[in-house]
């Protein structure tokens, strides 16, 4: 049996069968390549790749047989080839110099094609990783003959996101970001680019009186084509199952992957009261107002439909956690965040929601704002951790998290997660990742990064006060204090009302010890901040009460250096997150060493020098700070100050170091 196949592969060999195939494979290959590249540029078919496919592998069958009966020769042409029992070894030919070179080359060719096209490429970054199966909502068409059924309408679209929203292998980008398409209408591949998606799903509903007709169609975004459209006429009692359906529907085409948990939470019916479920609609839309355009009186409409809502169904888990925000945002002042029941009417109405729904993420993640404000930071991540197991899609959490990981000082982290939001959320809100994330960049050194950052939130949003406001805090961070005006100034011509950047202006004067000027802006600033917020600011207080101080308003001074004490004391009492960070225990210690009290300043400098991590502009503030002209020549003093720039280096080092290896 061996010596028959040893013969059989010597006369497959003679026949040149085997370098037939060599090449034809090779070829074959180099022609499908080809037709992949160009079937979508072309337009051509779904079809075509596979009708290739079945063609060469008819024709590699053709080849086989021709290549056994028929040989080539430079002498002869095409002859029949002899059997192997009537050709003497005399007569075997030789083979031909260019049939061995085309074997290897084709060989090569076969090789090197497996190679690119079987071995996954290596270096897909996170970011990469997290856009597989990902998909648009667009706003459904409202077809009813009433106007005021939009919300309704709006609400299912709103559903069914949110059910998709809970599936972990999917990515869906929310709400905010495909509102912009609702009367601005772009073909497909254009809204798929944009909002950087596979799939897109588009809707229109038709309700009159008790009964709905929602049309769904699904499209493969890349190639523009529909996957699946279906039309159902349900009644509106049956609204919260065929929103439950429509959702697995869809992620089953799209192959995603649903849990157990995920199958149950999109199926949990949110109340059984169509008429609650009206009021909350209507309520969502209008404190989707107050958020976009801090509309004062669409809180307060939105707070009495919600309020609604649970009058009639007082077990209504979504309810309560859109009146937890409700209350956020009537009570974010200053003056109420300097209180010690800040937010207690908020946690209540979350825990409220959690008690009917024990998974509502929204109520997750209104309780992680709250802790992080109030400064539990453990209890806020806690919170959002728990808001991202039941909705890996919430783009809020993540850019909560971002904000929390900023606030502590954790520059990778933030960068992560306010890419993540980036990502869910393609709107209004993408400039404002960018922009924290240029902030990000700029605080701890990273100029080029910080630039390129602000540089793609102005293209995106056009916005140049923002720009300049942005170029701004860049040199500040960097101590260019004199050019930092300069943007802040243009910056203020178009912000006239943000008061802030007073304030910034105020800090930079004094960095340049033009004292008067520093008291125009920061005066100003007070002024406004005090009507608004209903209190005085503890980060700049002090700054004011030295402008004053060398200027000669001796009375003006010790009011707000006592003020200045009041206020971060009582940060440091509540926990809040400026104390948690420390830069309460810097301000004290300014105003203890400005009055000579040396010990109190030494204290409090102890306590601020065992942050962890130091940002550049305490490098640059430190070392020109008048309020410690005291004891600056000190030695004890001098090593504080060395400790700042150690642990700066070191942080900047260390981020540098993360974003090389994330090819960042």
């Amino acid at each position: 049996m061996p010596n028959k196949l040893s013969q059989f592969w010597q006369d497959l060999k003679r026949r040149n069968v085997v370098r037939v195939v060599t090449v034809y494979a090779a070829s074959a290959f180099v022609i499908l390549e080809l037709v992949d590249i160009i079937t979508e540029p072309f337009g051509l078919p779904d079809w075509t790749l596979k009708f290739v496919v079945v063609i060469l592998t008819v024709g590699l069958i053709v080849a086989i047989i021709l290549s056994w009966i028929y040989d080539i020769h430079p002498e002869g042409g095409i002859v029949k080839t002899k059997p192997a029992r009537k050709v003497k070894p005399e007569e075997i030919p030789k083979s031909s110099n260019s049939w061995k070179i085309a074997s290897y080359i084709s060989f090569v060719v076969i090789v090197g094609l497996i190679v690119l096209n079987i071995i996954p490429r290596s270096g897909q970054s996170k970011v990469e990783q997290f856009l597989d199966k990902s998909i648009a909502v667009l706003p459904f068409i409202n077809d009813s003959p009433e106007e005021t059924e939009m919300y309704f309408i709006n609400g299912t679209m709103e559903s069914i996101l949110d059910n998709l929203c809970k599936i972990k292998d999917l990515r869906v980008v929310s709400r905010t970001s495909v509102e912009q398409y609702r009367d601005n209408l772009k073909p497909v591949p254009v809204v798929a680019k944009e909002m950087n998606v596979s799939y897109i799903l588009e809707g229109s509903g038709l309700k009159n009186g008790n009964n709905i007709r929602l049309t769904i169609q699904l499209i493969d975004a890349l190639n523009d084509r529909h996957l699946w459209s279906e039309t159902y006429d349900r009644n509106t009692s049956e609204i919260f199952g065929l929103q439950s359906e429509i959702a697995q529907l869809v992620a089953g085409e799209i192959k995603a992957v649903i849990t157990p948990d995920e199958k149950t939470r999109i199926e949990k019916t949110p109340t059984s009261d169509l008429v609650a479920y009206g009021y909350y609609q209507r309520g969502y839309e209008e404190e989707t107002k107050w958020w976009t355009n801090r509309d004062t009186l669409a809180l307060h409409r939105a707070e009495e439909l919600f309020m609604k809502a649970l009058e009639r169904d007082p077990t209504y888990a979504r309810a309560y956690a859109q009146m937890a925000w409700v209350c956020f945002g009537k009570h974010s002042s200053m003056k109420d965040y300097m209180s010690e029941e800040f937010g207690d009417s908020l946690l209540t109405y979350a825990n409220m929601a959690l008690q009917f729904d024990n998974q509502l993420a929204e109520a997750y993640d209104v309780k992680g704002n709250y802790y992080n404000i109030t400064g539990d930071w453990e209890k806020a991540k806690e919170s959002w951790n728990r808001a991202i197991e039941f909705n890996p899609n919430y783009w809020d959490t993540y850019w909560s998290l971002g904000d929390y990981y900023s606030g502590r000082e954790k520059a990778d982290s933030a960068i992560l997660y306010y890419t993540r939001a980036s990502l869910l959320n393609r709107g209004s809100s993408l400039p404002l990742f960018l922009r924290s994330m240029g902030s990000i960049y700029a605080v701890y050194g990273f100029e080029g990064k910080a630039k390129e950052n602000y540089r793609q939130a102005f293209e995106l949003e056009g916005d140049s006060g923002n720009y300049y406001w942005d170029l701004g805090f860049l040199e500040q961070q960097t101590g260019n204090w004199a050019k930092a005006i300069d943007y802040y100034k243009q910056a203020l011509k178009e912000r006239q009302y943000e008061y802030e950047l007073e304030k910034n202006l105020g800090y930079c004067y004094f960095c340049l010890k033009q004292y008067e000027k520093s008291i125009e802006y920061y005066s100003s600033y007070f002024r406004n901040l005090q009507n608004k917020e209903g209190e005085l600011d503890a980060e700049a207080a002090h700054r004011l009460a030295y402008s004053y101080w060398n200027n000669g308003f001796a009375k003006e001074a010790e009011f707000y250096f006592d003020e200045g004490i009041r206020l971060n004391e009582r940060l440091n009492e509540l926990g809040r997150w400026w104390s948690r960070q420390k830069y309460t225990y810097y301000r004290l210690a300014g105003i203890y060493a400005f009055r000579g009290e040396k010990k109190k300043a030494y204290e409090y400098l102890e306590n601020f020098i065992n942050k962890p991590v130091m940002p550049l502009y305490m490098v640059n503030i430190i070392k020109i700070d008048p309020l410690f002209d005291n004891i600056r020549d000190e030695p004890e003093f001098q090593q504080i100050v060395r400790a700042v720039e150690d642990k700066y280096q070191a942080e900047h080092e260390r981020i540098r170091q993360w974003l090389e290896e994330n090819d960042l």
